[in-house]
C-alpha cells in the first residue's frame, strides 16, 4: 500500500512542480500509517508538533522530523485538539461518547474525561479567558471547560456548529452549518452575544481568522469562502473556492487565505485589501485531503492524504487502505 500512496502523490504533484517560484507546492511527504481516517489537524506551533485525530486516538507529529512522537488513546470518535497554553494540558474531543479527554501535553498520558454534549467535535482553545469551547454539533452547543479541567457550563448555539476559532480577545467564533451563520460568544460570560447569515454562502463549515484586520474566513460547502467583517457582523466578500472544503487557514505574513477541498484541490487566496480578495493559486492534491493545519511560525500548511478502499453502498467515501495514511508539507 505504500506504493499505492507514492505513485497517488507522485501523480497529484507533478503539475505543482511545474508552477513558477513563489507558488505553493508539496515539498515533503511523511508516511505514518495507522488504521484509520482522519479528521482536524492542529499544529503545535510553540512545541514544533502536529496534532491528527485518527477515530480513536490522536497522532503527535514531530514537524522538524515528520516522525511520530506519540498517540493520545483512549478517544472514542476523535475529531479535534487544543493546546491550553502554560497550564500544559491538551484537551481532545470524543464525540461519540459526548466527552472531552484531558491530557498531560508534554507526557500526552490521559488526566481526565468530562462530560461534553452529543457529538462533540471541534475544539477551540481562548487564551483571554483560559477555557476551551466543544462545539458540539448534534446537540447545537458549546461546552466550556477550563484550563484545568473544570466544567464550567454548555452554551445553546441555536444551530449546528462546525469548526471555530479564538478572536483573542474574549471572544470566540464558530460557524453554524445548518442555518448558515456565524455566533459570537462571549468566552468570559460564557454567552452568545452576536450572530449574523453568511450569505450567499451555505453550509460555512472551516473556520480562520484575520485578527489585524478583525476578518473572518468561512469555508462554505456550497463552494465559496465567505470572509467577515467580525466587527461589524457581516459578509464583506466571497471567493469560489474547490468542493467539499473542511479545512481553511489565514497567514498574515503572506496575506493569503486558504481552503482545502475534497475534491483534490486548496485554494490559495490572496487578501488584495480587508474587503477586496483574489484566488492566486489551486494547488493540486489528492483526492480527499480536504483538512489542513497552518503553522504561522514556519508558514508551512500540513494536509493529511491516504489512499482509499471502494466506497461502501451508501457510503461517501471507501476505507482508507492500511499502510497508506500520510501528511503531506505544503509551502513556497
Amino acid at each position: 500500500m505504500k506504493i499505492s500512496i507514492t505513485l497517488l502523490i507522485a501523480a497529484s504533484c507533478a503539475p505543482v512542480f511545474a508552477q513558477t517560484a513563489g507558488q505553493y507546492h508539496i515539498t515533503h511527504t511523511w508516511a505514518l500509517g495507522g488504521e484509520g481516517s482522519w479528521d482536524y489537524v492542529v499544529p503545535d506551533e510553540a512545541n514544533h508538533r502536529l496534532f491528527i485525530a485518527r477515530q480513536n486516538r490522536v497522532m503527535v507529529v514531530d514537524t522538524g522530523s515528520g516522525k511520530l512522537m506519540g498517540e493520545v488513546t483512549g478517544i472514542n470518535g476523535a475529531h479535534g485538539t487544543a493546546i491550553a497554553g502554560a497550564s500544559g494540558h491538551g484537551f481532545a474531543t470524543s464525540g461519540n461518547d459526548q466527552s472531552i479527554v484531558m491530557f498531560e501535553a508534554k507526557t500526552l498520558k490521559t488526566l481526565a474525561r468530562i462530560p461534553a454534549a452529543e457529538d462533540a467535535d471541534a475544539i477551540v482553545y481562548d487564551p483571554a479567558s483560559d477555557r476551551v469551547f466543544s462545539l458540539n454539533g448534534d446537540a447545537h452547543s458549546s461546552t466550556v471547560v477550563d484550563s484545568n479541567g473544570k466544567l464550567v457550563t454548555n452554551i445553546p448555539l441555536g444551530g449546528k456548529p462546525e469548526y471555530g476559532v479564538s478572536g483573542g480577545d474574549g471572544h470566540v467564533y464558530a460557524n453554524l452549518t445548518d442555518i448558515s451563520e456565524v455566533v459570537e460568544i462571549d468566552a468570559k460570560n460564557a454567552k452568545v452575544t452576536r450572530r449574523w447569515p453568511t450569505a450567499p454562502c451555505k453550509q460555512p463549515v472551516s473556520m480562520a481568522i484575520d485578527k489585524q484586520h478583525q476578518r473572518l474566513f468561512s469555508g462554505c460547502r456550497s463552494g465559496v469562502m465567505a470572509i467577515s467583517d467580525y466587527r461589524a457582523g457581516r459578509v464583506v466578500a466571497t471567493v469560489p473556492i474547490g468542493a467539499g472544503v473542511d479545512g481553511a487557514a489565514y497567514d498574515s505574513a503572506s496575506g493569503n487565505a486558504f481552503a482545502s477541498n475534497a475534491d483534490g484541490t486548496l485554494t490559495v487566496i490572496h487578501q488584495d485589501s480587508p474587503d477586496h480578495y483574489s484566488v492566486a493559486q489551486t494547488v493540486e492534491t489528492p483526492k480527499g485531503s480536504r483538512n489542513m493545519g497552518l503553522d504561522n511560525s514556519t508558514h508551512r500548511l500540513y494536509l493529511p492524504a491516504a489512499t482509499f478502499g471502494p466506497v461502501p453502498p451508501g457510503g461517501r467515501r471507501g476505507p482508507v487502505l492500511p499502510g497508506s495514511f500520510a501528511v503531506l508539507v505544503i509551502e513556497r
